[in-house]
């Protein structure tokens, strides 16, 4: 049998087959990583032993100065009293004697309005009255009649009375001659014919009395309506002279529309606004028209600002003022706040408030219209040491020697870190700022006792801090050193290392 051999000679016999031998591991990976590991070990050598940069920091220095806190809005100069010149009658303007900037006098003559529609309403009236004056005369004549027979009658009814009275007595003297007769005629001293003339004198004054007492009836009758014609025309009298009252009103306010169409200043000023031109028909049915602006007074101006409501409750009665206008936006304008308005304005949900500024303009340069933009002063720190607004928010994230400072639960030693900064800053809070001395941040405890744009009064708590003291505003970790140089009130920022 044939065989081959490991060497590749062929072999007979039934000899057994040989083994290979085993191979050998390849070390060439485990090599290279080694090598990696090496390199990286070296590297991080050198990174870690590497001498480490200065930390750098932005400083401004604190100044002892007075700071004044503001809030800013916007409004419009206008006359302290303006007053709107109308006409009470409707009309034709037949001519007009002042224009624009005219200045005028209380009581001179503005305009006129076509005076023929009310001078023939005067005549009319005038007219009226002297025939209402001429019938309450017929009816105080026919009164005054009417009176005498009333004042007849109550005479004839005591005439007859008296008559009455009269025929009563010689009734009574007639009825006892009678009875006095029939006596001496039953004794014979007398005839018959004296005692029938007795009788017939006695049935003679019983209707006189009877003719008597219908005389003081009809006599009655008569007085009560002389009486009524005399009520009713003493009534026609009244009505007739209050006719005469009612004419002389119409009279009066014809001539009162007559008046009115001499329109007239009511106060000294100066012509802002002339709305008519001659020719034109002006109606005062619902609403007096105006014809005439006129600024009392326009040496003294005020400034009609709208402050927000986050504003207003700081703003108080006396503050002062300072504003500029667009005609002089070098020149700045004082004023003092005269009134804060509680009635709110309100346009696009956003709610503004009226303050009033008065402003004395005896320069002339202000004009009704003008839009100031206004710095109002509510609040003042004199003689106070004043630091960036900045300082005041800036936190170190690392400790004076470089290294990090251990942090718990997300808090420094200074507090929350957030991007080198700490939340607006707010009046009437605690504060801390950074003082870099011997090269390095020393925290001093303050009261931020006003803020003012982009600066801020304090006083140290705890600590020194004096004018000069260099504040840190900003390090080498913030994004931009340029930024916060040129964030500095006066742009006095120094990068220190």
């Amino acid at each position: 049998m044939l065989t081959k051999t490991p060497n590749g000679r062929t072999a007979t016999g039934s000899a057994p087959f040989a083994p290979p031998k085993k191979r050998r591991r390849r070390l060439g990976p485990w090599i290279a990583v080694l090598i990696l590991v090496i390199l990286a070990a070296a590297a991080a050598t050198v990174f870690l032993l590497r001498p480490r940069a200065k930390e750098t920091y932005v400083t401004n220095p604190v100044t002892v100065q007075d700071l004044t806190q503001t809030v800013t809005a916007s409004g419009t100069v206008n006359a302290q009293n303006t007053v709107l010149v109308g006409t009470q009658v409707s009309g034709t303007i037949q001519s007009i004697y002042v224009d624009y900037n005219s200045r005028v006098r209380e009581g001179q003559v503005l305009a006129r309005l076509d005076p023929s529609q009310f001078q023939a309403q005067l005549a009319q009236n005038q007219s009226g009255l002297m025939q209402t004056r001429a019938q309450a005369g017929a009816a105080w004549q026919n009164a005054v009649a009417a009176r005498f027979s009333t004042n007849a009658s109550s005479a004839a009814v005591l005439s007859a009375g008296a008559n009455v009275a009269k025929a009563r007595s010689t009734l009574l003297l007639a009825q006892q001659t009678l009875a006095r007769d029939k006596t001496l005629l039953a004794q014979g001293f007398i005839p018959q014919s004296q005692y029938d003339a007795d009788y017939a004198n006695f049935v003679a004054e019983q209707t006189g009395l009877r003719a008597a007492a219908a005389a003081v009836t009809q006599s009655t009758a008569q007085t009560l309506q002389s009486s009524s014609s005399a009520l009713g025309s003493a009534s026609s009298a009244d009505a007739a002279a209050a006719a005469v009252e009612a004419s002389k009103a119409a009279v009066e306010q014809a001539q009162l529309n007559l008046s009115r169409t001499v329109i007239t200043s009511p106060v000294d000023g100066t012509v802002v606004a002339r709305n008519v031109s001659v020719g034109q028909t002006v109606a005062a049915s619902f609403q007096t028209p105006t014809l005439f602006t006129i600024a009392q007074d326009l040496k003294k101006m005020e400034v009609d600002i709208s402050v927000g409501e986050s504003d207003i409750g700081n703003i108080r009665r006396g503050d002062g003022v300072t504003f500029s206008v667009l005609a002089y936006p070098t020149q700045i304008f004082d004023g003092i706040v005269s009134q804060v308005r509680v009635n709110p304005t309100t346009v696009s949900n956003v709610v503004t408030y009226t303050v009033i500024v008065l402003v004395d303009n005896a320069g002339g340069k202000l004009l009704p219209g003008m839009t100031a933009n206004a710095n109002i002063a509510v609040a003042r720190a004199s003689h106070a040491l004043v630091v960036p607004a900045q300082a005041l928010s800036y936190r170190p994230k690392a400790g004076a020697n470089g290294a990090r400072p251990a942090l718990r639960n997300g808090l420094s030693p200074w507090g929350q870190v957030a991007s080198g900064t700490a939340g607006a800053v707010v009046a009437g809070t605690r504060r801390s700022v950074f003082v870099l001395r011997d090269g390095k941040p020393q925290a001093i405890s303050v009261k931020v006792d006003l803020v003012s744009g982009m600066q801020a009064a304090v006083t140290p708590l705890r600590g020194s801090l004096k004018a000069g003291d260099e504040v840190i505003v900003g390090d080498s970790s913030t994004r931009s050193q340029r930024s916060a140089a040129n964030s500095s009130p006066a742009g006095l920022g120094r990068v220190i290392h």
